[in-house]
């Protein structure tokens, strides 16, 4: 028998269902409008823990099937990036970099401290191999800037800005991260540069963007997109601090907001 399914306008219909009584001996099987919509073409969805189903927070319709995450690897430390995908990702960073500014006439490349820092630097040696000409870099420090210095203690660690004797004014200034997550530090780092001056252009490059964005900041260029599981922290590694270069994913300590 030919089992029993409402009739669908279009994959947009799937998203606001009207609800039908299913007649007697119906059997709830997927739709090829439904299969369609889920980019499976006819072919039979996957089942059991191999899988899970993603729902739209908006609509509740399934919108990707991803493998689910292995509760053992939770608790690693597991590489995404290891010394040789880190350094090519920082020569096509800095390209991007060049292209978006149309040469490095007026460039100037700040690093947000720590390792930003350290990227920073590596991208300054790049454009400066491939341009010929010198950077202006610096770096800056975000601690007196933060929104949340009140819990940070009463005596918190302030580091060094260096900023180039050329300064800001009428520069195209990119700030150099590691890992963008809540846009806070970017905001911070933003309203420290205007302290110092009046930038033509910010431009913000990042080696990792891991989403959870708490503000409206999105980078213009970047290394590599992750996703995240909240219980999971991005770390970058760098040989003047940690003595390798690389991307790991850790567990986030116990704790820790």
């Amino acid at each position: 028998a030919t089992p029993f399914r409402p009739k669908v306008m279009g994959c947009g219909a799937l998203h606001n269902p009207i609800p039908v009584t299913a007649p007697p001996g119906f059997v709830d099987t997927p739709s090829r409008a439904s299969l369609a919509c889920e980019g499976h073409a006819g072919r039979p969805l996957p089942d059991g823990p191999t899988f899970r189903r993603l729902r739209s927070r908006r609509t509740g319709s399934h919108s990707a099937l991803l493998p689910a995450p292995n509760p053992l690897t939770l608790n690693e430390r597991i590489t995404l990036m290891d010394e040789a995908a880190v350094e090519r990702a920082l020569g096509r960073m800095s390209r991007e970099i060049v292209e978006l500014n149309e040469g490095t006439e007026g460039l100037v490349i700040l690093g947000i401290r720590r390792r930003g820092v350290e990227l920073a630097q590596r991208i300054q040696a790049l454009i400066e191999a491939e341009a010929g000409t010198p950077i202006a870099s610096g770096a800056l420090d975000i601690t007196l800037y933060r929104d949340d210095l009140m819990e940070v203690g009463p005596r918190p660690v302030v580091g060094e800005s260096n900023l180039p004797l050329t300064g800001v004014d009428d520069r195209c200034v990119v700030v150099v991260d590691d890992v963008l997550f809540t846009g806070r530090t970017t905001r911070a780092a933003m309203n420290e540069l205007m302290d110092w001056g009046r930038p033509a252009r910010i431009l913000l490059c990042v080696l990792v963007d891991r989403g959870g964005r708490e503000l409206p900041i999105q980078p213009d260029v970047v290394g590599r997109t992750v996703s995240v599981l909240s219980r999971q922290e991005v770390e970058v590694l760098v040989p003047e601090e940690d003595g390798r270069l690389s991307v790991e994913l850790v567990p986030r300590a116990r704790g820790e907001a």
